[in-house]
């Protein structure tokens, strides 16, 4: 069973209290029915208005089709042949034609730009085999991102009954997204020309607000106007969500230039860093150092302090132990929320007591003598 507690002195700090550096002024109003503002490394939401309310998304839905697409094994080179089916889209379209060839590439960029709603249905329909498969995975990557508002029906995101999400999630969406390195760099491109196609980014935020890299846009008639997007500032990467949002743009400026000004990103912990030390036994190195197996930031308001405890899984090690072995998590929290946690591991291998009545050299002594 996994205990939580503090070891104290013996070697073996595992809780700490630092200065952060709360919001200054209040947040700004918005006209979206919901909106999120969430940092872009924890996930952490600083700003939050009826997040959680389940809504028509519109075409922010594509973020999901392209990271399903993207992880689905398919290299972006690899050349489409567009069936009848996945033509005629209402809305938005790349005006595919039946039989003719395209690459992975151009159907990718042609939804996050121009927001093909046909670009979607032959995405969904070479990776996923069917589209009704595809959406079947978008569905199942939602529940392992913990998208627990959020039903999709089809890949482009037009009206259908049984397609929502929540603003909350989408930001949980969308820090998966800026995650894929492919995914991040098409919905950051402004303009592009492949073939005989040239497509230009639908997101305006991208030439009117400093440090903007995305990521969708996305309006029908019964959704309003949705928008996810992100911007980078001094080593901070703040997530924007509106859903049914009249002035969306404006919303988004305000949240970003309220978060790049009430909060710092801060580092709270280094991969590699010694918190505490566990007991040996069956070896004359008495203890093991406790280290810290990643290096995690988030964003933190000034008078904010973060606080660290250990879920452990051992609270003494037997000789031999292997450097790197896990040990249990550190997990790092401000006002009691979660802010996020990395494994603890062993720092260093340590042997067996080689001449004790378990060691090594007294094994082969004994092997020896035919004991």
């Amino acid at each position: 069973m996994k205990r939580l507690f503090s070891m104290l002195l013996a070697g073996a700090l595992l809780w700490c209290s630092r200065p952060g550096v709360s919001a200054e002024g209040a947040a700004p109003g918005v006209s979206a029915a919901s909106a999120v503002l969430a940092d872009g490394d924890s996930g952490r939401v600083l700003f939050e208005k009826d997040g959680h309310t389940r809504r028509p998304i519109a075409s922010i839905t594509k973020l999901m089709t392209a990271l399903v697409a993207l992880e689905s094994g398919h290299d972006l080179d690899e050349v489409v042949t567009v069936a009848p089916e996945w033509t005629g889209a209402e809305g938005s379209s790349l005006y595919l034609r039946p039989g003719e060839e395209v690459t992975l590439e151009v159907l990718l960029y042609g939804l996050l730009l121009r927001s093909g709603n046909d670009a979607a249905l032959a995405i969904a329909g070479y990776c996923g085999g069917t589209v009704e498969s595809f959406v079947a995975q978008m569905n199942q990557k939602a529940r392992e991102l913990g998208m627990a508002d959020t039903a999709f029906a089809n890949p482009n995101g037009l009206t259908a009954e049984g397609h929502y999400s929540s603003a909350c999630d989408m930001a949980v969406l969308a820090k998966a997204c800026l995650e894929n390195e492919t995914l991040s760099r098409i919905a950051a491109t402004r303009s592009i020309t492949l073939g005989t196609r040239s497509f230009t980014n639908h997101n305006k935020l991208l030439w009117r607000y400093e440090g903007c890299v995305g990521l969708k846009t996305g309006y029908t008639e019964k959704s309003g106007r949705t928008l996810v997007s992100a911007a980078r500032r001094e080593g901070m990467t703040l997530i924007c969500v509106t859903l049914d949002a009249p002035s969306d743009w404006a919303d988004h400026t305000a949240l970003f230039d309220w978060g790049f000004d009430s909060y710092t990103s801060s580092v709270l912990v280094q991969a590699g860093a010694q918190v505490g030390q566990l007991p040996v036994s069956g070896s004359l190195v008495p203890v093991c150092p406790i280290e810290t197996a990643g290096t995690l930031s988030a964003v933190l308001a000034p008078d904010e302090r973060v606080e660290m405890t250990c879920v452990l899984t051992e609270r003494s090690l037997t000789a031999p132990v292997p450097a790197g072995t896990q040990v249990g998590e550190a997990v790092y929290c401000v006002n009691e929320e979660e802010l996020a946690r990395t494994p603890l591991v062993t720092g260093e291998g340590i042997p067996c007591n080689l001449a004790g009545p378990d060691g090594w050299l007294w094994s082969i002594l004994k092997r020896a003598a035919g004991l």
